[in-house]
């Protein structure tokens, strides 16, 4: 044991490079990201195998707004990473603001709204998977606005710059793909198929 020991090499306290840093972060986040895919994969596929070419009535003007505000936000991120970048600190705060506050929109239309419908968690398939598609995909909506609100509180205090903002760009990426996926739920809930009588 001790010998295994001796082979290790010595840290002497070093800390790694701020630019490896980064790129482990960002490694480990893309990573992160393809794990997700297997749960929404998993998810989308479930929909057509139960539903197949069919559909709940559900409200296609709130679907479309909840989406519309949605791929807005995604604007407003790319928005506050961009100034960040450029040290342009007030439209950053503003952006991350109107970005978490979007995502709260989004929140209360398909989670305040729309569970609040005629569709309920135990009408079979169709509830079932309603309910879970967009149940994940809320909490992951949710736990970006956490994330967003607390890069505002970081940006607030003064800790991200143009050259340093890793903070930033990971709720950025992590947006973005969220928003990714609901191109995906949407259409398969809201579009595809013709409405079955439940």
């Amino acid at each position: 044991m001790s010998a295994v020991v001796k082979d290790l090499p010595a840290h002497h306290g070093h800390e790694p490079s701020y630019e490896l840093q980064l790129r482990n972060n960002r490694l480990a986040l893309w990573l992160f990201c393809f794990s997700e895919i297997f749960l929404f994969g998993a998810l989308l596929s479930s929909r057509f195998y139960l539903w197949g070419n069919t559909r709940p009535d559900l409200d296609q003007t709130l679907g479309l707004i909840t989406t519309s505000v949605l791929l807005l936000s995604s604007f407003f991120m790319a928005r506050a990473e961009t100034a960040i970048g450029h040290d342009d600190r007030p439209v950053f705060m503003r952006s991350l603001l109107l970005t978490a506050g979007l995502g709260i929109l989004f929140l209360v239309g398909v989670v305040g709204l729309e569970w609040g419908g005629h569709l309920r968690p135990d009408d079979g398939v169709y509830g079932a998977i309603f309910f879970g598609m967009t149940g994940v995909h809320a909490l992951h909506v949710l736990s970006g606005v956490i994330l967003i609100l607390i890069a505002w509180n970081n940006g607030r205090r003064g800790h991200y710059s143009a050259g340093r903002h890793w903070g930033v760009e990971a709720c950025a990426i992590y947006w973005h793909y969220v928003d990714v996926v609901w191109v995906f739920f949407y259409p398969a809930l809201y579009l595809i198929g013709t409405v079955a009588d439940i």
